[in-house]
């Protein structure tokens, strides 16, 4: 199994970001992908997951109106698109699997997760 994040950037407040997560090595329909962050002294954060061949998508209360998450089940890959960014935005953004289509945003059900990518937002 493999994750690979990638997409993120410096930024201006209000601004946008893509960010992708390439999979390999399993079954994407099968699971739930997820979208979590970290920020420098903080707890990981959850952001959104994805399910059920996209037809299930929950969202952070904090991102909610601003995030997009989307997968392509052909290509193996699940997108996070970040529009009006903040600067409490500001973290390592990884995605994750879960085995199993169950929505939800605990970190603690997630077993497989890839490298992270930074995003940065300035005020």
């Amino acid at each position: 199994v493999q994750l690979q994040a990638s997409g993120g950037g410096a930024v201006q407040a209000g601004g946008s970001l893509s960010l992708a997560c390439e999979t390999s090595g399993f079954y994407m329909h099968d699971d739930t992908m997820g979208w979590f962050r970290q920020a420098p002294g903080k707890e990981r954060e959850a952001v959104s997951c994805i399910t059920d061949a996209g037809s299930t998508r929950i969202y952070a209360d904090s991102v909610k109106g601003r995030f997009t998450v989307s997968a392509d089940y052909a290509k193996k890959m699940v997108y996070l698109q970040m529009t009006n960014l903040k600067s409490e935005d500001t973290a390592v953004y990884y995605c994750a699997r879960r085995l199993g289509l169950r929505t939800t945003l605990d970190p603690d059900e997630y077993s497989w997760w890839g490298h992270g990518t930074q995003v940065t937002v300035s005020s």
